[in-house]
């Protein structure tokens, strides 16, 4: 497994694969890099990167939790770019992931060669963010994969018809299994900074998704989200009437991104990059 070191000290989980126009995949807030395995053999011609955030996958916890931040993510992003000798990289962000590449386009835009969001925009769905706080840095109650698999199909009620050997992959990629039963793939610790972070105000996150302008632009969402409202996607086409936007039925947060749907987008946004 690769890894790069942070100017703090840490090490942090990359995987790269294939040649052409690089395209970084940031996951949410609880994801790994498997979140992209699904993507992965429908973007052939690019240069694809994934990277674990600190506190997360195969990357190395990080003892103070306050770290567990946007901005320090996005300058662990700068900081793998400059060690893998990259000026620009086109981001496909996942739920925060989208948070990182909005944040990067107002502090970096030179390093971005376009950003491709998923479920994710300027305004956050409170719903959703209830539904994340429910199981944020807990282990689950499920003492095997298969127990999780139908927790799972149970809880995410916005994913319809997904079958039962897709939600087995889901519980195998984000729960650890060990004699005890399963555990999450992240530090906890991730729960207290999300917590000190909902008792600061909101910001408004309009001016990050401006700074996205002139860079070729993808909005995939979730039919039934939870976290990306109609209306919020709505305005964001208004703000941006050249973006590619598409909505993937029969799916809640976050889409999978091998849906048809999803696919037909990211495939048009590539060709932009170049």
């Amino acid at each position: 497994m690769a890894h790069f070191t942070t100017s703090d000290g840490l090490n942090l989980h990359y995987t790269q694969s294939g040649d052409g126009v690089p395209v970084l995949c940031l996951a949410g807030l609880t994801r790994t890099t498997a979140d992209f395995d699904y993507m992965t053999p429908f973007l052939p011609d690019v240069r694809l990167i994934k990277m674990d955030y600190r506190g997360r996958g195969a990357s190395d916890w990080d003892p103070t939790w306050q770290n567990y931040a946007l901005p320090v993510e996005c300058r662990d992003v700068i900081e793998l770019l400059d060690h893998l000798g990259l000026g620009q990289v086109a981001i496909i962000g996942t739920s925060r992931g989208g948070l990182n590449a909005m944040g990067l386009a107002a502090g970096a835009k030179d390093r971005l060669l376009g950003v491709a969001l998923n479920d994710i925009g300027p305004l956050i769905d409170p719903e959703g963010l209830s539904f994340i706080a429910g199981y944020l840095g807990r282990n689950p109650a499920a003492k095997t994969h298969a127990d999780a698999a139908l927790a799972m199909q149970r809880a995410y009620g916005g994913f319809v018809g997904v079958p039962m050997s897709r939600w087995m992959e889901e519980a195998q990629k984000h729960f650890r299994a060990t004699p005890s039963g399963l555990e999450i793939t992240y530090d906890p610790k991730l729960r207290d900074a999300i917590e000190a972070l909902g008792a600061q105000a909101a910001p408004d996150l309009w001016p990050y998704f401006d700074a996205l302008e002139g860079l070729p632009l993808a909005c995939i969402r979730g039919e039934n989200s939870d976290l990306l409202s109609a209306q919020t996607l709505a305005e964001m086409e208004r703000r941006r009437p050249d973006m590619i936007s598409v909505t993937v039925p029969n799916r809640g947060h976050i889409p999978f991104l091998d849906e048809p749907e999803a696919v037909a987008a990211l495939q048009t946004w590539v060709k932009k990059l170049s």
